[in-house]
C-alpha cells in the first residue's frame, strides 16, 4: 500500500471543501424558506427562560472543564502552559474590546430576565455581565477542543519535530498577499450585497467587516509559516464542534428568546429565516474565531519552542556584523 503523504496546502483545502459540502447544500435549503419563524410567548409569562442566557455558558464552561481536568491529563498529554496563556492573554482582550467598543452598535438584549441583571462597562450604556464572560470561555473552550484533537485524538497528524523546526524558521512574521486580497474582496461583497439585495440597504456590514478583519489579519501575517504547522484536521473538526454548540444555542434559544439580537444596519441582511431570522454573521463568526485562535496559537508556540526573544523571533535575527 502506498503512503499518502501529507501536504498542509491540500489539507488546508481540504477543510475548506469539507465545510462548503455541508454549507452549500444546508444554505440552498434554509434559503427557501421565504418567511421567518417566530416564536410566540404568552402574554403572561413575560420571561420564559428565566437566566437562560447565564445558564448557556455551561456550553463553554463545561467543556472547558472536562476537557482541561479529565481527558488530557487522563491521557497523560501536557498542554504547553505558556504558549495556551499567551494566546489566552492575546485573543481574550480583543474580545473584551468588541464588546466595550462595539456591543451597543451590533447587538440589542431586549430579554433582560435572561441574565443576571449585573451590568458590565461598554460604551453606550452597560451590557450584560455574560457577554464577557462569553468571550473568555469562548475562547477558552475553542483553543482546548483544538489542542485536546490535536495532541491526542488526531495526534496522529500533527507535526512531529515541532522544536526542531520552530528553531530553523528565519522570522514568524511573512506577508501573505492571497489572506489580503480574500480579505478585501469579502468585505466589498459584503457591502455590495446590503447595497444592491439586502432588505436593509441603509448602512454598513459592520459586524461581517469586524469579524473578517478578525479572522484575515493573523492569516495576512502569519499563513505562509502557520500553514505547516496547524493540524488542519484538528482544525476542522474544532470547526464543526462549535458550530453545532452556535447552531443550537444562538437558533433554537439566544435569538427567539431574545437573550440578544442584531442591529439590523450593522448587518449584511442575509438571514436565514428558519432560525427566526439568523443573521449570516452570527454563522461566520465561529469560523473567523476558530480560524484565527489555531493561528495565533501555534505562532505563539512556535515563538516558544524557538528560544528567541520576541523581537528576533517575529521580525528575525539581526544582521551579523563582519568583523575584519
Amino acid at each position: 500500500m502506498s503512503e499518502k503523504s501529507n501536504s498542509p496546502r491540500k489539507d488546508a483545502w481540504l477543510v475548506l471543501a469539507m465545510l462548503a459540502m455541508i454549507v452549500v447544500p444546508a444554505g440552498l435549503t434554509l434559503h427557501s424558506v421565504r418567511v421567518a419563524a417566530v416564536i410566540q410567548i404568552p402574554d403572561n409569562n413575560p420571561n420564559p427562560t428565566p437566566y437562560g442566557y447565564t445558564w448557556s455558558l455551561l456550553l463553554f464552561v463545561i467543556p472547558t472543564l472536562v476537557i482541561a481536568g479529565w481527558f488530557l491529563p487522563g491521557e497523560g498529554v501536557r498542554i504547553p502552559q505558556r504558549s495556551f496563556w499567551r494566546t489566552i492573554g492575546i485573543l481574550v482582550p480583543i474580545g473584551f474590546a468588541l464588546d466595550f467598543f462595539f456591543a451597543h452598535r451590533l447587538f440589542v438584549y431586549p430579554n433582560t430576565g435572561a441574565t443576571l441583571g449585573i451590568g458590565a462597562p461598554a460604551i453606550g450604556g452597560s451590557v450584560p455581565v455574560e457577554e464577557y464572560i462569553f468571550y473568555f470561555t469562548g475562547f477558552l473552550t475553542v483553543l482546548l477542543i483544538y489542542i485536546w484533537l490535536d495532541e491526542y485524538w488526531m495526534a496522529a497528524y500533527a507535526v512531529p519535530g515541532y522544536v526542531d523546526d520552530a528553531r530553523q524558521i528565519r522570522r514568524l512574521l511573512q506577508f501573505h498577499p492571497i489572506s489580503l486580497f480574500v480579505g478585501i474582496a469579502l468585505i466589498a461583497l459584503a457591502i455590495l450585497y446590503k447595497k444592491l439585495c439586502s432588505p436593509v440597504p441603509d448602512g454598513f456590514p459592520g459586524y461581517f467587516t469586524i469579524l473578517t478583519i478578525g479572522a484575515i489579519v493573523p492569516s495576512i501575517s502569519f499563513f505562509p509559516v502557520a500553514r505547516r504547522f496547524i493540524n488542519w484536521r484538528a482544525l476542522s473538526m474544532t470547526i464543526f464542534i462549535l458550530l453545532l454548540i452556535s447552531m443550537f444555542w444562538e437558533a433554537t434559544l439566544a435569538v427567539p428568546y431574545g437573550w440578544w439580537g442584531y442591529q439590523q444596519k450593522e448587518m449584511i441582511g442575509l438571514s436565514i429565516g428558519a432560525w427566526s431570522g439568523l443573521p449570516i454573521e452570527a454563522v461566520v463568526v465561529w469560523l473567523s474565531i476558530s480560524y484565527a485562535t489555531v493561528i495565533v496559537y501555534e505562532i505563539v508556540k512556535l515563538w516558544q519552542a524557538s528560544g528567541k526573544r520576541a523581537r528576533h523571533a517575529f521580525f528575525g535575527e539581526p544582521a551579523t556584523t563582519l568583523q575584519r
